[in-house]
């Protein structure tokens, strides 16, 4: 006999007395065709006032319609004892303000050691079954803010959401330099890097992608605080937008500083011979060799470069509706204990 989550409810109000069922479901309780399929499966998937019936049927004022999902597990995820911080659960959410250093989901070549194997580890400490259903991912060395979803219906809403662009999802990071303006749009496409394909790139070719950016501190000369909010979800979209306006995420060591592919050298080959001082003002650097202004900003870079083991970026924020009952819901998630450090040494630096 098949075990199931507690059920959704919702009860049909007078001005929707004589609606079908079906509509109820799908215009009311906004389940999808695909879950209404599995739902009609099962034994106990629809029922009306405590009654199994077709979906053809027509509801009065009053009754009570429940839909009730299977329980599942994600049986090839190893449970493992691994710590993880929990900001929020219910029985149809779980938020979680995920380490750097951490894979969300086990992948070809690494199948342990990922929040996954953590989560299942956790759920079943308390007797509880689920699938391990990240309803968003975030890179392995970014930190911040992530929702999981306990159940198919939960995941459909918050990924619809997402698809509708209501959740509000920001991301806090420390940057080279300084962006032009303030404030403004990095609207370019982004696709595979044909030459390293695990690296993207901006190309005119790839897929339409935006990130908004807000400059909200500035340390003068080096580096900049920016707050970020993603208008789609292209894999490395943060670090690809930002690099292509010449302020790439501290510490990126895929995306790194432009300067990284000059290469460090000797001040005095950093430009060509020249018989006169004005000649050599004149003069361009050789090809691959760098002036010595050059020089010492990249070796401010790789100083910076140095002060953070991973990129400078964290999902500090993420807004969105709870599927059932449509609350709003707000997490935040303060700076992580290696981007507060590396602020200080920024904000230390200007005294």
């Amino acid at each position: 006999m098949s075990s199931y989550y507690s059920p959704i409810t919702y009860l049909v109000p007078p001005q929707e007395d004589g609606w079908l069922l079906k509509t109820i479901l799908q215009k009311r309780m906004d389940v999808s065709r695909k879950l209404l399929s599995r739902l009609k499966m099962t034994e106990q998937g629809i029922m009306l006032n405590g009654e199994r019936v077709y979906i053809s049927v027509r509801v009065s004022s009053g009754d009570r319609v429940e839909i009730r999902m299977e329980q599942e597990t994600s049986e090839d995820i190893l449970p493992q004892d691994i710590p993880f911080d929990i900001l929020y659960e219910d029985e149809h959410l779980l938020v979680v303000n995920k380490a750097a250093g951490i894979i969300v989901h086990p992948t070809h070549g690494h199948y342990t050691d990922t929040l996954a194997n953590g989560v299942m580890h956790y759920w079943a400490a308390k007797g509880e079954q689920y699938r391990f259903r990240p309803v968003h991912r975030l890179d392995q060395e970014t930190s911040g803010v992530l929702v999981i979803a306990k159940n198919p219906y939960s995941h459909q809403h918050i990924s619809e959401q997402m698809i509708a662009g209501t959740v509000d999802k920001r991301y806090a990071a420390f940057v080279h330099g300084v962006p032009a303006l303030p404030a403004g749009d990095i609207d370019g496409p982004i696709d595979r890097d044909p030459a390293e394909p695990h690296r993207r790139i901006v190309t005119p070719d790839g897929y339409p992608s935006l990130t908004r950016y807000e400059v909200k501190e500035v340390f003068p000369g080096r580096a900049a605080r920016v707050e970020l909010k993603l208008e789609s979800g292209r894999t490395h979209q943060i670090r690809v937008h930002m690099s292509s306006i010449g302020c790439p995420l501290i510490g990126d060591g895929m995306y790194r500083h432009r300067l990284y592919g000059r290469g460090p050298v000797e001040a005095e080959l950093a430009a060509p011979a020249a018989k006169t001082e004005l000649e050599a003002e004149l003069l361009p650097p050789a090809e691959g060799v760098l002036t010595p202004e050059e020089a010492a900003q990249l070796a401010r870079i790789a100083e910076l470069d140095a002060a953070i083991p991973r990129q400078a970026l964290h999902a500090v924020r993420l807004s969105f509706k709870h599927p059932v009952g449509l609350a709003e819901l707000i997490f935040e998630a303060p700076l992580p204990p290696d981007m507060a450090l590396l602020q200080q040494k920024l904000r230390q630096e200007q005294l």
